[in-house]
């Protein structure tokens, strides 16, 4: 097996590299080299944007809980759905109109305050990290688990991928990596669900099972929760845990910054609509992975960690060289997702960060993307695995409860301000960190703790409703015409020419 696994890993890293690598060059100055030149057709921008989005925990965590807890765990997949149509309701046509690529961009722009472009970059990188080190952490999980080799060779080989794909042509060399790994994904995942399905044959057990047993009965120790019928802590399968992970994937998506930097890599604002849309069809279409997996795992990989239940699967149905085959094959699926993911949260991340340092440009760009990766992977050294779940979680909650009042009320809110923002930022992101620390040390209330999304965002919008009404002398005097401009159709706008922390003018 160790063999199969490894050979699929490594075919997976080198064709990403190989991919990015070879990528024609239209960059022109910084700007194109972090969308892409604008130069991205729409069914291609939707497939690295669902590349990106199947992450670690869609692949691996998303059915992984299916399998330990049942059908509530199916509503997981269907928030990161949701969250793609309040984008496309609420933000693309504005934002993108604003000519702004990334979310520090945009809170200088609206504001007027450079300040508070270094206080949302602070949080671009919180909620950047907690998605990367995910990534390295479940492919460390692989590694061990399939090869027995210590999991920092999983860390440094997404590492050292990702950062030869983002160094090479930014964006551009990102999209195409995973635009392209996008299907291989979808093929590797669905194929081998297919087969481990036709293995299975008529051994699922749908109804309960009313024999008695009369012997002893071992259970694992601190691998089960009593009446809970899952793994402790792998998730909340109650109806306001559901809700509660519903809510921060609806309305964190819009915040992600990987994500929203997608809305400037198509030509015109037609073409982020439809790049949208295509990632909803392509993600109705992926969404078919989990509940397949869970199905599966329910009834055939008992006792196993959530993160891990996938990965097993194939050797458990079949022996010997088949199984082998089937699990190198996920591997490499895995490993897709993982250089996929990493890969648009650097050039993102890297992008926002590169505007602090000085002078700002491709340079700037590549050592900010070489400050992330380094950061994610002491911070993947300090804390334990099987936490990709949690992270990715934090991730959206962090987002949910900071980046989305701020896009909504300054795109649709003309007295928002500076100060309304910071203080917003501050609420929401304390009570975030709160709960979850509470949850840490011991506290438990539910779904209060294990996904603060449902408090934490109304405390957010509230403290950027209250600081804005308080200070209106801080209202920008160009606030209405800011407002108009997103609002106006783009062929009717005209250029708008905004001249970036990146050092180039912007338009949309």
């Amino acid at each position: 097996m160790t063999v199969a696994v490894l050979t699929g890993i490594a075919y997976v890293l080198v064709l990403g590299v190989v991919v990015g690598a070879a990528r024609p060059r239209r960059s022109s100055g910084a700007s194109d080299f972090y969308v892409a030149a604008r130069a991205v057709p729409p069914w291609w921008n939707g497939a690295a944007i669902t590349s990106e989005f199947t992450s670690a925990a869609a692949c691996l965590g998303a059915a992984g809980l299916i399998a330990t807890h049942g059908s509530p765990m199916l509503w997981y997949p269907a928030g990161a759905a949701a969250g793609f149509v309040v984008i496309l309701a609420l933000v693309v046509a504005p934002l993108r109109r604003s000519g702004t690529y990334t979310l520090p961009d945009f809170a200088e722009w609206r504001l007027r305050s450079a300040p508070l472009r270094r206080f949302t970059t602070c949080f671009v990188l919180v909620v950047g990290l907690a998605f990367l080190v995910a990534q390295l952490h479940a492919a460390g999980v692989v590694v061990r688990l399939l090869t027995g080799l210590p999991p920092w060779l999983g860390w440094a080989a997404v590492a050292a991928a990702a950062l030869t794909v983002a160094f090479a042509g930014g964006m551009g060399s990102v999209t195409s990596v995973q635009a392209a790994q996008f299907w291989l994904k979808l093929a590797v995942f669905l194929g081998v669900g297919a087969v481990c399905w036709g293995m299975a044959g008529t051994s699922l057990v749908t109804g309960p099972i009313t024999e008695p047993v009369t012997g002893p009965v071992s259970w694992l120790e601190g691998a089960y929760r009593a009446g809970g019928g899952g793994l402790a802590g792998a998730g909340d399968p109650s109806l306001p845990g559901v809700l509660a992970v519903l809510v921060a994937c609806a309305l964190g998506t819009m915040g992600l910054p990987h994500v929203i930097v997608r809305v400037y890599t198509s030509r015109d604002g037609r073409g982020a609509r439809r790049s949208i849309l295509a990632t909803q069809v392509l993600l109705a279409l992926f969404g078919v992975v989990p509940p397949l997996y869970g199905i599966l795992g329910s009834v055939h990989v008992r006792g196993a960690e959530a993160d891990e239940i996938v990965l097993l699967l194939p050797a458990t149905l079949l022996s010997g060289a088949v199984g082998d085959v089937l699990t190198g094959l996920l591997a490499a699926g895995a490993f897709a997702a993982f250089l996929a993911t990493s890969g648009g949260v650097l050039v993102a991340v890297g992008g926002a960060l590169s505007a602090c340092l000085s002078p700002p440009g491709v340079r700037s760009f590549r050592a900010a993307v070489l400050v992330v990766m380094l950061a994610g992977l002491a911070l993947t050294a300090v804390t334990g695995p099987g936490v990709s779940m949690a992270l990715v979680l934090l991730g959206f909650c962090l987002s949910a409860a900071t980046f989305c009042p701020m896009l909504v009320l300054g795109i649709w809110w003309r007295r928002l301000t500076d100060a309304g923002v910071a203080a917003g930022f501050l609420a929401g992101g304390g009570v975030t960190a709160a709960l979850v620390l509470a949850e840490q040390a011991g506290v438990k209330m539910g779904a209060l703790t294990s996904c603060p999304a449902p408090v934490a965002v109304p405390v957010s919008f509230a403290a950027m409703v209250v600081i804005s009404l308080v200070t209106p002398g801080r209202v920008p005097r160009v606030a209405g015409r800011m407002l108009a401009r997103m609002h106006v159709p783009e062929h009717l706008a005209g250029p708008l020419t905004y001249r970036s922390s990146h050092g180039d003018d912007r338009w949309s």
